[in-house]
C-alpha cells in the first residue's frame, strides 16, 4: 500500500510545513499517511484539504494527520498544516500518490478479456473483465481498462489512459449517402483512425467514433465524463473538460483548454476556440465558430452569457 510521512508529502507538493514556521519547534507529527479523506472520515492516517478559512477551522477540529491549506489569516501553529498554493489541486496530487496499488495476486489481463494477437499492450497496462481489444489496436504504458471496454481495430491509445466500464472506442461513424431515387441510405466509408493521446481519461459508457477517411483525435490530458458521444473526425485539443451527456456531431474542432458542461450539443463542423466555456444544455448550430478565451456561453444558439441573460429578461417581460 502507498504511504507517506508528513515531510515526504510536503516535498511531493512543494509545500511549506507549518513546523518550519514554529520557531524551529521539532513538533512534526509521526503518523504515516495512507489515504485522503473528508473531514468527517479523517483519522491520523488521512490527508484533508481546506480551500478557505472556514474550511480550515473545520479541518483543525478534525483528526486528520495532514491538512493542506492556502495561506490564511488564521493564527495557528498546528504542525499538521502544509501550506500550498492550491489546496484542491494539491489534494488531488496527494490522492494519486496514496492510491492503493494493484493487488499483485490479480492478473493484469483478466481471464475473460479478449485480446487479438496483433494488438499491442504497453508495460503495466491492465485490462478488466469482459473487455475486447481488436486487431492492430495499440495501447501505451500504464493504461487502465475497467470492465467491458471495447476497442475497435487499429485504434491508437497513448500512455496512462483510463477507460471506465462500457467505453467504446473506434466505432463506425454515423454518416450515410442517400440515393435520391429510392431514398436508400448507404453507409459512407468509415475507415479512418482514432487516436487517443497520453493522460486522457474517459468515463463510463462514452463512445468515440473513428474518422470517416481522416482521423478522430483526443488531445493529451483531456478528461471526458460518462455518457458522452464524440462523432467521426472530431479533433479535441489538450486539457479539454467534457461533462456528462455531451454530444458532438461529426467534424467538430475543440481547441485546447475548453470546458463543455453537461448536456451540451454541437452540430457538425462546429469550431470552439481555445479557453471557451460552454454552459450546461447550451447548443451550437452546425458550422458556427465560437471564440472568446475564458468567456462563458449559454443557451441555444449559444451566445455570451450576459447577452443570454438579457434575452431571458426580455422574454419574461413579454408575459
Amino acid at each position: 500500500m502507498s504511504k507517506l510521512t508528513l515531510p515526504e508529502l510536503a516535498k511531493l507538493l512543494d509545500a511549506v510545513m507549518q513546523d518550519s514556521l514554529n520557531n524551529g519547534s521539532p513538533d512534526i507529527p509521526e503518523e504515516v499517511l495512507y489515504r485522503v479523506a473528508s473531514f468527517e472520515d479523517a483519522g491520523p492516517d488521512a490527508v484533508v484539504f481546506a480551500q478557505d478559512d472556514d474550511a480550515l477551522k473545520t479541518a483543525l477540529d478534525s483528526k486528520a494527520g495532514a491538512i493542506l491549506a492556502a495561506l490564511s489569516k488564521l493564527e495557528t501553529k498546528d504542525p499538521r498544516i502544509l501550506w500550498v498554493c492550491d489546496p484542491r489541486y494539491a489534494f488531488a496530487v496527494a490522492g494519486r500518490a496514496l492510491a492503493p496499488e494493484p493487488d499483485p495476486s490479480e492478473p493484469a489481463i483478466h481471464p475473460s478479456a479478449i485480446i487479438h494477437p496483433t494488438a499491442k499492450l504497453g508495460a503495466r497496462t491492465r485490462v478488466g473483465p469482459g473487455s475486447v481489444i481488436e486487431a492492430n489496436a495499440t495501447l501505451g504504458d500504464d493504461c487502465t481498462l475497467f470492465a467491458n471496454v471495447t476497442i475497435y481495430p487499429s485504434v491508437q491509445i497513448g500512455s496512462r489512459v483510463v477507460l471506465q466500464s462500457g467505453v467504446v472506442l473506434g466505432s463506425l461513424g454515423f454518416g450515410y449517402a442517400r440515393n435520391r431515387d429510392t431514398g436508400e441510405h448507404l453507409l459512407f466509408p468509415q475507415q479512418g483512425a482514432l487516436i487517443i493521446e497520453d493522460d486522457v481519461e474517459i468515463g463510463a459508457n462514452t463512445t468515440i467514433d473513428r474518422g470517416a477517411l481522416g482521423e478522430t483525435r483526443i488531445g493529451q490530458g483531456t478528461k471526458i465524463d460518462n455518457l458522452v458521444h464524440i462523432g467521426h473526425n472530431c479533433i479535441i485539443g489538450k486539457n479539454v473538460i467534457i461533462a456528462a451527456q455531451v454530444g458532438l456531431s461529426g467534424s467538430c474542432t475543440i481547441d485546447d483548454n475548453v470546458i463543455i458542461a453537461g448536456q451540451v450539443g454541437l452540430g457538425d463542423h462546429v469550431h470552439i476556440g481555445p479557453g471557451v466555456i460552454l454552459g450546461g444544455q447550451s447548443g451550437v448550430y452546425p458550422g458556427k465558430h465560437v471564440e472568446g478565451p475564458g468567456q462563458i456561453f449559454a443557451g441555444t444558439p449559444a451566445e455570451p452569457r450576459t447577452e443570454y441573460l438579457r434575452s431571458l429578461a426580455r422574454i419574461r417581460r413579454l408575459k
